[in-house]
């Protein structure tokens, strides 16, 4: 299991906070998540992922489903950056 650090823009944060199709989702994969949201108030959130499986998580991303996921939650999907945790600190 590998840790990621992930940020992106959304339209809504309290929609995307309150949405459960990040969840409905990701379940299936493994994948768990903590999220965050900008204490300034700005539309900029982040999540800490534990990823099972980046291959099958990288084809996830990419398919229809996902996209639909990240419409429905108000993701700005051009904003999306994806860190993985440094393994050799």
């Amino acid at each position: 299991m590998a840790t990621y650090l992930i940020t992106h823009e959304v339209d809504d944060v309290d929609h995307w906070f309150s949405s459960p199709k990040r969840q409905e989702v990701l379940d299936p994969l493994g994948v768990t998540v903590r999220p965050f949201r900008d204490p300034q108030g700005s539309n900029k959130v982040g999540l800490i992922a534990e990823i099972p499986d980046l291959d099958a998580f990288n084809e996830f991303m990419q398919s229809e489903t996902a996209a639909e996921a990240l419409r429905h939650d108000g993701v700005r999907a051009e904003t999306l950056v994806v860190l993985a945790e440094n393994s050799d600190a």
